[in-house]
């Protein structure tokens, strides 16, 4: 149903600047976003505009521009870096004589590729169908000239009332699907909660790194690449931390300029893994000259999803790419952990980044060891099933010495309902 480059499908890439200064990384970015698509760039097209045309998008000599380079150059769809109106897209398609596809079109182009997951699918036919139900009269252009007469009355509008209710269902459905796997991760999210296992949340621009580390953090083999959107299916593995400390590391979706909202929409509930998590590990690439706009268009989505509030720590990545930079640790005023430079790739820095994400939790954390007598064996029992023993020993008198670590939520109930008695606990006053 949703229209999309086969690989290798000859594109004219357009790229306007509308009423303000020209940004060559906006262009380089899309026509990376174009390669990640699959489509074989043939022409770039680039102008500039007070505002956009309400009929093409583009001034009428630059669409004429467009269909020229269409029909010397052979090319089977334009891209579009803007958002275009489906009366723009329509209008488009009947000059060029070609598919037009527009920025939000190509950028969930290229999450359906990627897609692996049974949720992943889902969130991004959900987008898809949301995207295509405004577009739905461009399939349908051979019922326009059906202008009316004897026998000839009603079916184009039937037609697209059809879809629409089809679509309408689908959606539906969709929604039904996706709110079954958000309870099945609020479950997940509880008994980590229950457990006491703070969730560390990878967030940061597309291509910045982010599963290249987390590859190097918890050793697993999930797929990086370096191209836009590489993975979109969230993966959670458990990391060990410095002093015994555990904790749940997450992956999530890369975000980029101008993320499309129908996506944002869509992936909601693998983004609450970001808007839960105890701390959110910003991914920056150190190399990239644009790394600052790249931070505020990370913190403008987490602004949008809700998760601005959760407690930050910026990586900064690619070291190895930098000359003269090194792995180290930048502290604010009060000593506490704000950026650290890594390299993912080479590994430089990944024990300073341990350290400090284990700082960062340990500020709501209580790591002590209490010695209980024999007597005290419900309390033992309650310290296993909430999952906090670092380690057990027995002691000559036959005391039971305990490592533990939780929440400080978790040892204050302790303390009052479960009898922790100060006095047990060592370097207790």
């Amino acid at each position: 149903m949703f229209e999309r480059p086969r690989s290798g499908e000859r594109a004219v890439l357009v790229h306007v600047n509308v009423g303000g200064s020209a940004h060559p990384e906006q262009l380089e970015e899309f026509r990376e976003l174009a390669r990640s698509a699959g489509a074989l760039e043939v022409a770039v097209i680039t102008g500039s505009s007070v505002s956009p045309d309400a009929k093409y998008f583009v001034g009428s000599g630059k669409a004429a521009e467009i269909r020229e380079s269409v029909a010397v150059l052979e090319a089977e769809v334009v891209l579009f870096n803007h958002t275009l109106s489906p009366a723009q897209e329509r209008n488009l398609e009947r000059l060029l004589k070609c598919r037009v596809l527009d920025r939000t079109g190509l950028i969930l182009d290229i999450f359906a590729q990627r897609a692996q997951s049974f949720e992943g699918k889902l969130q991004v036919e959900l987008a898809q169908l949301r995207h295509t139900s405004t577009r739905l009269i461009r399939g349908w252009t051979h019922l326009e000239r059906q202008k009316g007469g004897i026998g000839l009355r009603g079916p184009g509008e039937t037609q697209l009332e059809t879809d629409r209710r089809l679509i309408g269902k689908r959606i539906k459905l969709l929604n039904e699907r996706l709110e079954k796997v958000r309870r099945q991760r609020d479950q997940g999210r509880r008994a980590r909660r229950k457990a006491e296992l703070p969730t560390v949340s990878l967030v940061g621009y597309t291509n910045a790194g982010k599963s290249t580390l987390f590859n190097r953090l918890t050793g697993a083999a999930i797929y990086a690449a370096d191209q836009l959107f590489a993975t979109l299916d969230s993966t959670l593995r458990r990391i060990e931390l410095p002093g015994r400390t555990r904790a749940v590391l997450a992956d999530t979706v890369g975000f980029i300029r101008d993320l499309p909202h129908d996506l944002v929409a869509a992936f909601r509930s693998t983004l609450e893994e970001t808007v839960q998590a105890a701390v959110l590990l910003q991914v920056i690439d150190a190399a990239d000259e644009e790394r600052r706009e790249q931070i505020s268009e990370v913190n403008q989505v987490l602004a949008e999803i809700g998760a601005d509030e959760v407690p930050q720590l910026q990586v900064y990545n690619k070291i190895d790419l930098v000359p003269g930079l090194s792995a180290h640790v930048d502290r604010a005023e009060n000593g506490r952990p704000v950026r650290v430079w890594v390299s993912a790739r080479t590994g430089e820095g990944m024990e300073l980044l341990l350290s400090a994400i284990a700082e960062v939790l340990g500020e709501d954390q209580v790591h002590r060891t209490v010695r209980l007598p024999p007597s005290a064996a419900r309390l033992r029992a309650r310290l296993f099933a909430l999952g906090t023993v670092v380690d057990e020993a027995i002691s000559e008198n036959g005391d039971l010495r305990i490592e533990f670590q939780m929440g400080k939520g978790n040892f204050e109930q302790l303390c009052r309902r479960e009898g922790l008695q100060q006095t047990w606990l060592e370097g207790a006053a």
